[in-house]
C-alpha cells in the first residue's frame, strides 16, 4: 500500500459560538490520535438545524479567536468561502483534492453519529474519511439496527489503522464530559450574563466588540 500522510481531524458545526466543550474535544481527540491536525470547519448554511443566530463570517471570527494560539487546531473556512449548503461530501471531496494521500478523520458526538444515516450520501462519506466518535462515560449505542450493522462492519480499535488507511474506519473515545450548550450561552449572552468559562475569553471578547447576540458596547466588560 502507499504511503499516506499523518491523519487529519475534522470538526465540522455551526459553532454559534464556538465554546470550551467544542475545544476540549478536538484537542483530547488531537491528542488521542496523534493527528497532525484538526481542522475546525464552521458550516455556512446547515441543512439539519435551523440557521445560526450569528452570521457566516462571525462565527468564523470567533472560531479563528478560539484556535489563535492553539497550534494543534485550525479555522478552516472553506465551507464559508463555498457559500452553498453545506454538505460534508463536497468538503471531503475539496480536502482530498487540496490534501492527497492524507487520511481524513471526522469527529463527532454520539449523538451526531445516532443520526449519521440521514446524512447525504453517508454511504460515499464513510469510505472517504474515519469516523472517530467522541462519547462520554456511560454512553449507550444501539445493538441493532443500521448503526449496530455499521459498527460491526467499520469499528477499529488500533490507531494505527487510521493513519494507513484513507477512510473506512470508526472509532470510540471516551473524553471529557463538559455539559456545555452553545444556545444557552446565547441566552446568558441576550440577558446580560456572565459566560465566562464557557467559552474562551477571546470570544466573549470578540462577541462584546462587535454586539454578537444582542450585547452593546462595553455595557458588559467584565
Amino acid at each position: 500500500m502507499y504511503q499516506t500522510h499523518k491523519a487529519i481531524g475534522i470538526l465540522g458545526g455551526t459553532f454559534d459560538p464556538i465554546h470550551l466543550g467544542h475545544l476540549r474535544m478536538a484537542l483530547e481527540i488531537y491528542e488521542a490520535f496523534d493527528l497532525a491536525k484538526v481542522h475546525l470547519i464552521p458550516c455556512y448554511q446547515p441543512v439539519h438545524r435551523k440557521q445560526p443566530a450569528a452570521s457566516p463570517e462571525q462565527r468564523l471570527a470567533m472560531v479563528k479567536c478560539a484556535v489563535a494560539n492553539e497550534p494543534a487546531l485550525y479555522a478552516d473556512d472553506r465551507e464559508i468561502r463555498r457559500q452553498t449548503p453545506s454538505y460534508m461530501i463536497d468538503t471531503l471531496f475539496d480536502l482530498r483534492a487540496e490534501i492527497p494521500n492524507t487520511p481524513f478523520a471526522l469527529i463527532m458526538g454520539i449523538d451526531a453519529f445516532l443520526g449519521f444515516p440521514s446524512w447525504h450520501r453517508w454511504k460515499e462519506l464513510l469510505e472517504l474519511v474515519h469516523i472517530i466518535i467522541a462519547h462520554r462515560p456511560n454512553y449507550h449505542l444501539p445493538s441493532t439496527g443500521i448503526i449496530a450493522d455499521l459498527l460491526n462492519a467499520h469499528l477499529q480499535h488500533e490507531v494505527a489503522f487510521l493513519h494507513n488507511h484513507l477512510g473506512g474506519g470508526i472509532f470510540l473515545r471516551p473524553i471529557t464530559a463538559l455539559e456545555i450548550s452553545a444556545t444557552d450561552i446565547r441566552k446568558q449572552i441576550a440577558m446580560g450574563r456572565n459566560p465566562r468559562y464557557l467559552l474562551p475569553d477571546s470570544v466573549f471578547d470578540y462577541i462584546k466588540q462587535h454586539g454578537t447576540y444582542s450585547i452593546v458596547g462595553s455595557k458588559h466588560e467584565t
